[in-house]
């Protein structure tokens, strides 16, 4: 899984190697006037800006969701171990994403090691995230529809379980990523780039299986999940009493608006990726040209969930922000008890020493 498109080069829609789960053509001279070499480095361009504003934005803010949760531990629900892997999940993407945006300006500049390390890091972040965000929408059908006392009590264990399982199928599917290498596309080629090669089999079927799973695993079995809790969710909130059901309501339906918004886009763009690649929707210059602006700006739309995530679980909730001014007003009172014996410490410290302040 990966969504960046390499727009320095030129591409020839017979090769079959994989960039990232996207596949880069070689150069075709014969298609070379077709590309608009300035539209390469508006796209390199508009890519690294979109991938530094996204790491600057997702880190602090799945940090601070990650402090806030593990500083109230003996209150966590299986929602907020959910929410905390999530957080995790999120800022281990974010951090590839200086990596992916210095290769789009200058190549891949840091080696064949780094180049498969980086892959997984994203590959299974990406896997994982999207799974936590199920597990939280079935937790939360299960508290309201199904809130039952012996599930209340199982939560502890079975949350560590099942965030265990989450992380170990995230990095099980991020396996193919073990595929990528830094290389050269072509011998005339100055530029290396970090891409998948698959030298085992048939590189088109590796590359459905693998987008297969994308597909399947990191958008359309998710989604039927949220929607199908949520829309059970919504139902039993409808026959209850209060203000407090409108504002779950309405976090509810911004969170599955939201993944539907980041994430539709780019997967159909990339199932357009797919056909054109296999010839079933015919190829010409100015689509081709349309569909890499299309994947640059979708590639960005994606990523910028990991933004999002903190909102929509976080900030929106109360809880959440209940448990942020306790945090504020804690470290506040020990600030307050802190300096005074400081100073007395330092004080008592001169006037031993026999310093004269």
């Amino acid at each position: 899984m990966s969504f960046t498109v390499d727009f320095g080069d030129f591409y020839d829609p017979g090769n079959a190697t994989v960039h990232r789960n996207i596949t880069p053509f070689m150069v075709n001279p014969e298609t070379l006037s077709c590309e608009a070499r300035p539209l390469a480095f508006t796209a390199a361009t508009a890519l690294f800006v979109i991938q530094i504003g996204i790491f600057l934005l997702a880190i602090p803010g799945n940090l601070l969701v990650a402090l806030v949760i593990t500083a109230n531990r003996h209150t966590m629900s299986m929602s907020d171990f959910y929410l905390l892997h999530l957080a995790i999940a999120d800022a281990l993407l974010a951090l590839s994403l200086p990596f992916w945006a210095v290769a789009v300006i200058r190549g891949w500049i840091f080696g064949d090691f780094l180049c498969k390390f980086i892959s997984l890091i994203l590959e299974a972040t990406f896997y994982t995230s999207i799974i936590f965000l199920a597990c939280i929408s079935v937790d939360r059908y299960l508290v309201i529809v199904h809130a039952t006392e012996s599930y209340r009590y199982r939560q502890r264990m079975w949350s560590r379980v099942i965030c265990a399982s989450t992380w170990a199928l995230g990095s099980m599917l991020s396996l193919p990523a073990l595929f990528s290498n830094a290389f050269r596309p072509d011998e005339d080629s100055e530029r290396v780039i970090c891409s998948e090669r698959y030298n085992v089999g048939s590189p088109i079927l590796w590359r459905l299986a693998t987008r297969g799973l994308l597909h399947v695993l990191g958008f359309l079995l998710p989604l039927v999940v949220m929607v199908t809790c949520y829309s059970i969710t919504i139902a039993r909130l409808m026959r209850t009493h209060g203000f407090q059901k409108h504002r779950a309501m309405r976090v509810i339906i911004m969170v599955v608006v939201a993944f539907l918004l980041c994430w539709t886009p780019h997967h159909l763009a990339v199932v357009i990726d797919t056909l054109m690649r296999a010839d079933l929707v015919p190829y010409d210059c100015a689509r081709r040209s349309s569909l890499d602006v299309a994947l640059l700006v979708t590639h960005g739309l994606a990523l910028s969930h990991s933004c999002i995530n903190p909102v929509l679980y976080a900030f929106i909730g109360k809880k959440f922000r209940t448990n942020l001014r306790l945090l504020v007003q804690r470290k506040m009172r020990q600030d307050r008890v802190l300096v005074p014996r400081l100073s007395r410490s330092t004080s008592q410290t001169s006037e031993g020493n026999g310093a004269v302040l």
